[in-house]
């Protein structure tokens, strides 16, 4: 199938690129291939929301039924200095970037399903349920397009009974919005070299819980943000949220930076017993979980942004790592990047061109707000990473408050994530308390609540590039921390009736948030994309 511009992925940055290519020129033609069930299956985030592209995108986006209904009404910022105690900070203190005054809290998957809405009544074809798994190229080594997987395929690799081939997808453009870690976006940062002379990406592991709680300890527009304990007592760095959205529901999270250095240290756990802190118990207590979901970000910045264009095509938004981590707010800034795409390829066509590089991105983007943006906080993630969330912090404060982000430096952090993590026999063991039921849950449990669903049958989506390694060298080294990386119980070590052990994955678990193929100290296990419809089935997450 033939297209002006095929974009992959219908995300935030994606579906703002397919609505701006529209607006400038009707006649355009735009496909979106989304590889969850539905728009908004696999979208996961906090998420308070700012504005600022909506508005240029949509500026009558509140006429249209944007579905933005909760407001922000207040900021608290915790310093959680041990399970029972916490400090409040007062909002002088605070990185003006956390504060949320005219932001709102949104589920960005229904974000998604109303901006896919925008951009199907421009005329844009949205095709959910089919996943990209290859990139095309032309002859002269530019990008041609994408191809999705076949559907049908056993685990043997035999084509079954309800077989159905992918499809070519050949555009003058290919836009790639995967989000954080895309599996295609990767591969052409490494085939093109975008990321010589960058500093290594940087991610965090965002798990997230929607609950509904007692009317008398609900205050909607409430936004609580923490730093500190749990993560505090095994070296670790992140923070947490707790938005007070509409109908007596809140979303609460935890962030663990995936530099962190002990492989006996679990997020999930500590995501669990982090909800007992009495600065978040009394909102939760007798209240009851609706959904559980967890997602890679990319917090790296400017200093790991790699080239967005190359010969055919963009990337944009998070698969270019356009995430503000000082605000933790990725959406204005990944949709602002397509938007700025968007234009550039809309002025390429114009101009007959096609499978060119489009290098007057670069100077687009960085004439924009978004760049200046992330310029103006590049030090945050650095020094969070180099003096811990305290001091670190106290750096951001002097940086952004005092000087507006205009100091005369900018911060290195030069180690990739995976290679923090130090030998297990080194570290601390971490022993943590058993789920209650009440407040902190299991894994299992927990993926039952994201309505994770696969084809039992088909090829494994987790690939390891030498089997013996998890075993062999993970195992002997660092305890095997994918048992314990991933959110949702995908990795186990099983003992033999030899004696022996062996490396299992349940695949059919993966919710997609790509932490394995982030973490693994090796670097030995690659996620690809399933089957179509494959993963998470997320609702107002």
């Amino acid at each position: 199938m033939e297209y002006d511009v095929v974009i992959v992925g219908a995300g935030p940055a994606g579906l703002s690129t397919a609505c701006r290519l529209r607006q400038l020129n009707p006649e355009v033609s735009v496909c979106v291939v989304e590889k969850g069930s539905e728009v908004g299956a696999h979208i996961l985030s906090g998420a308070v929301f700012e504005t600022t592209a909506l508005n240029e995108l949509f500026p009558d986006w509140k006429e249209k039924g944007a579905p933005l209904h909760t407001e922000v009404t207040g900021d608290d910022i915790y310093m959680l200095t041990g399970a029972e105690k916490a400090l409040k900070i007062p909002g002088l203190f605070v990185p003006k970037t956390m504060h949320n005054h005219g932001n709102y809290i949104i589920s960005l998957g229904n974000l998604c399903r109303w901006l896919a809405e925008q951009a199907e009544a421009l005329g844009v074809e949205i095709f959910p349920g089919f996943a990209a798994s290859e990139i095309l190229f032309n002859d002269d080594g530019s990008v041609k397009g994408i191809a999705t997987g076949d559907m049908g395929v056993s685990a043997g690799g035999e084509q079954k009974d309800s077989y159905m081939p992918g499809m070519e997808l050949h555009a003058k453009y290919t836009v790639f919005s995967e989000g954080c870690r895309g599996q295609l976006g990767k591969q052409l940062i490494a085939k093109f070299k975008l990321d010589e002379g960058k500093e290594p990406q940087h991610y965090g592991i965002g798990i997230k819980e929607l609950w509904t709680i007692p009317p008398e300890q609900h205050q909607q527009g409430l936004v609580v943000h923490t730093a500190g304990w749990p993560l505090s007592e095994s070296g670790s760095a992140g923070g947490s949220f707790l938005y007070h959205i509409e109908d007596n529901q809140v979303v609460v999270g935890l962030i663990t930076d995936l530099s962190y250095s002990n492989p006996h240290v679990s997020p999930f756990d500590e995501f669990q017993r982090y909800k007992h802190h009495p600065v978040i118990a009394k909102y939760l207590t007798g209240g009851a979980r609706v959904s559980y979901g967890a997602r890679a970000i990319v917090k790296g910045g400017l200093q790991s942004q790699p080239k967005m264009s190359f010969p055919g095509g963009l990337l944009v938004g998070d698969n270019a790592g356009t995430l503000n981590f000082a605000k933790i707010k990725g959406t204005h800034t990944a949709m602002k990047s397509g938007m700025i795409g968007a234009e550039v390829i809309a002025e390429a066509l114009a101009g007959n061109r096609q499978s060119d590089d489009l290098t007057s991105y670069a100077a687009a983007y960085k004439a924009s707000w978004a760049w200046k943006e992330l310029h103006t906080q590049r030090n945050f993630g650095p020094a969070q990473h180099k003096w811990g969330n305290l001091l670190g912090s106290a750096y951001a404060f002097i940086d952004i408050n005092i000087f507006n982000g205009k100091l005369p430096w900018t911060l290195s952090d030069p180690t990739p994530d995976y290679a923090q993590l130090k030998p297990a026999a080194d570290c601390p063991k971490i022993v943590y308390p058993k789920p209650d039921g009440k407040l902190s849950f299991d894994k299992l449990s927990s993926v039952f609540l994201s309505n994770t669903n696969h084809e039992e049958d088909q090829p494994c989506h987790l690939q390891l590039k030498d089997k013996d390694i998890p075993i062999q060298v993970n195992l002997a080294k660092f305890d095997e921390p994918a048992q314990r990386y991933c959110p949702a119980g995908v990795y186990e070590v099983i003992d033999n009736p030899d004696g022996s052990k062996r490396f299992q994955i349940n695949a059919q678990n993966c919710v997609h948030c790509k932490t394995c193929d982030i973490k693994d100290p090796a670097q030995n296990i690659t996620w690809v994309a399933p089957e179509g419809t494959g993963g998470p089935n997320y609702p107002n997450m």
